[in-house]
């Protein structure tokens, strides 16, 4: 279990990353095609399903740290604002915006933050315009366990 004072450093990573490339993001997600490095910590996913130095890095420990992170309000505000981008594109493939690893990156970092209480609608929307509804099982599974 992490302690408050890890999690608070832990999210300022997030932010620190974030804020050198979120003009980027935007301007990437806004004309639906992404083409930089940032997937990680703009749509972070489970920790234990990355292998990259960068996955567990910006790897989500669990539903606590989830909800922590949702509970940040420039976190929540950012990953519901590139979350309502990427529904700007319903109708279009989530592997045609951001490639095939980073769409299934997508997939399980929604599934994971629909899953926390009180979540923002467009975790799910998402999941319902890209995955035909269908969550990352490999997800629920992992959060089951945790």
């Amino acid at each position: 279990m992490i302690d408050d004072d890890d999690i608070n450093d832990e999210l300022e990573l997030f932010i620190e990353a974030q804020d050198a490339v979120w003009s980027d993001v935007l301007r990437e997600l806004e004309q639906g095609q992404k083409t930089s490095h940032w997937m990680w910590f703009v749509f972070p996913q489970l920790a234990e399903l990355g292998r990259s130095h960068m996955a567990q890095l910006y790897g989500i420990e669990d539903l606590d740290e989830a909800t922590a992170y949702l509970n940040h309000p420039e976190l929540r505000q950012r990953l519901t604002e590139v979350a309502g981008l990427m529904l700007r594109h319903q109708g279009r493939d989530a592997i045609d915006i951001l490639g095939g690893i980073d769409a299934k990156k997508l997939r399980s970092s929604m599934t994971l933050f629909s899953s926390v209480p009180g979540a923002p609608p467009e975790f799910q929307a998402v999941l319902d315009a890209f995955y035909t509804g269908q969550s990352c099982e490999r997800t629920l599974q992992i959060l089951r366990i945790s």
